[in-house]
């Protein structure tokens, strides 16, 4: 167990608000925003569905002064992948999103990387508890 740094919890909450919002785009109208981004609509459901989870996930962690620290090191990991994955999808030639699409994929890229290192730095601020 950890006793998290307020950074820490601050960009555990910032990716859960990030990824919540996300996800709510993703499953309210995804007809319209598939079109919009010229990307598969089965890509945005199931990408929407698993950010759900996420946020739930992610927003407990960063709600908690303690908290265990392997699943904020898989946070970490998956966010760090998930920067990698969406970039490795671009090039890939797997979808042919428009220019908006694109443009949409890199942001949210490099939004998951900057949260996957503040994570990493608020986790290496954070304090080691000791069980009673």
């Amino acid at each position: 167990m950890i006793h998290s740094s307020q950074l820490l919890r601050r960009a555990l909450l910032a990716d859960a608000v990030f990824s919540g919002v996300s996800a709510i785009a993703m499953v309210l109208d995804i007809g319209a925003l598939a079109s919009l981004l010229g990307l598969p609509e089965a890509l945005l459901r199931e990408t929407g569905l698993f950010l759900i989870a996420y946020t739930a996930l992610v927003g407990w962690l960063g709600a908690r002064t303690s908290l265990p620290k392997g699943p904020v090191i898989l946070v970490v990991a998956g966010n760090a992948a998930w920067t990698l994955a969406s970039i490795a999808l671009l090039l890939s030639g797997a979808v042919s999103p428009n220019l908006l699409g694109t443009i949409v994929i890199l942001a949210q890229a490099i939004a998951t990387g900057v949260f996957a290192e503040l994570q990493y730095v608020g986790l290496r601020r954070s304090g080691e508890t000791v069980a009673a």
